[in-house]
């Protein structure tokens, strides 16, 4: 994977996270970085890196699949590259 491979997939994924995070609070009820990260037991940081458009920040696996539960997604949908505009909401 070549490293503007990797810039895509991580803003990709931190950006789904947000997105997600985001919908979650309107169907479900308020949930913060902090809260998310607690949740997962990692750090608030690492959950504001990976929504930064900023910073790259890696992820494993592991912590990917604990925020697809927490966010009662399927942990495919952190990798989903459609427009956030034309997605359906389940």
């Amino acid at each position: 994977m070549s490293d503007n491979e990797a810039k895509k997939l991580f803003k990709t994924i931190g950006e789904n996270i947000k997105y997600y995070r985001k919908l979650y609070n309107l169907k479900k009820g308020k949930l913060t970085q902090a809260e998310l990260a607690e949740k997962a037991n990692v750090s608030t940081a690492l959950i504001g890196n990976l929504e930064s458009e900023h910073i790259e920040q890696g992820i494993s696996v592991y912590t990917l699949w604990k925020i697809s539960q927490i966010l009662e997604i399927p942990v495919e949908k952190l990798f989903d590259t459609s427009d956030f505009k034309t997605r359906k909401i389940d």
